[in-house]
């Protein structure tokens, strides 16, 4: 992957998409970015963008505890989709229960688990794995 082109963010905090957005922008992360607070907004979109052909994200960074559809629900709808199209899936929470850490790691389309808060550092970092095929 020579760039990231289109990225989900899946949180139902504002705060955190804000900062989220910011870090970003200045590490040029993606060249474009959608937002949503839960997982139904998120299945809703990519759902659409299948059935339509059109591209689907390079990658998503998704909370676990959202309201309506949590992370695991959004992760199990993806999951039953086939692609031709790779997409670098993360679990992004402030959680470091070993629980929920494993069972991200159960699924086969996750990527990786990272602890929030996500930083200039982390971001820069997992921009460089994406792009190198570490992940």
């Amino acid at each position: 992957m020579s760039e990231i082109g289109l990225t989900y963010i899946v949180d139902d905090d504002p705060l955190y998409n804000f900062g989220t957005k910011k870090i970003i922008e200045i590490t040029a992360f993606t060249s474009q970015a959608l937002f949503f607070l839960n997982g139904e907004e998120a299945w809703e979109d990519f759902r659409q963008r299948v059935e339509n052909n059109e591209p689907v994200p390079d990658v998503i960074l998704t909370d676990i505890n959202m309201p309506l559809m949590n992370g695991w629900q959004l992760l199990d709808k993806i999951g039953e989709v086939s692609l031709d199209h790779p997409i670098k899936i993360f679990v992004i929470s402030s959680s470091i229960n070993k629980e929920e850490m494993d069972k991200a790691k159960k699924y086969a389309h996750v990527s990786d688990y990272i602890v929030k808060p996500l930083t200039l550092d982390k971001v820069k970092n997992l921009k460089k794995k994406i792009l190198e095929g570490e992940y």
